[in-house]
């Protein structure tokens, strides 16, 4: 009896605890922590949210600029998307910055410097790649120039 009550417990355990890979990210489920542990490095040291806010802001700036066709591949190779894109901050002022001064501005809500947007992208575009094949990855980066 002892036994089985003891598999039980390590049964559900076992079920509470996170995916291998898998971020803790409160309201983001799903987000590869490997990537975001990277990314998280290439910010310096960045906290959860500044990473999550990061990425949501370079992938919300590809959504602008690529198709939806192609921005649903971009998405399909990335787990947690949408709570990514949600992450990013809010723009304001009465004329919104454009292209990557819109990353800058981002990041600096953020409370993370304007120049950590030249070592972000080249993380998320490899991640990209990796899940998506080279040419998934290079039209990311072309649209993040």
């Amino acid at each position: 009896m002892k036994r089985i009550l003891l598999s039980c417990v390590v049964l559900v355990g076992l079920m509470l605890l996170p995916s291998a890979g898998q971020s803790q990210i409160p309201g983001i489920p799903g987000v590869n922590a490997d990537f975001m542990s990277s990314l998280a490095k290439a910010l310096g040291g960045a906290n959860p949210t500044q990473t999550a806010g990061a990425a949501g802001s370079i992938f919300g700036l590809a959504k602008s600029r690529l198709s939806t066709g192609d921005f649903d591949k971009v998405a399909k190779v990335v787990p947690g998307m949408d709570g990514l894109l949600k992450a990013a901050p809010a723009a304001t002022g009465t004329v919104p910055a454009t292209g990557l001064d819109s990353l800058s501005s981002a990041f600096t809500k953020l409370g993370l410097k304007p120049d950590m947007v030249s070592k972000a992208i080249p993380i998320i575009t490899e991640f990209v790649s990796k899940g998506g094949g080279k040419d998934l990855g290079k039209l990311l980066a072309n649209v993040l120039k």
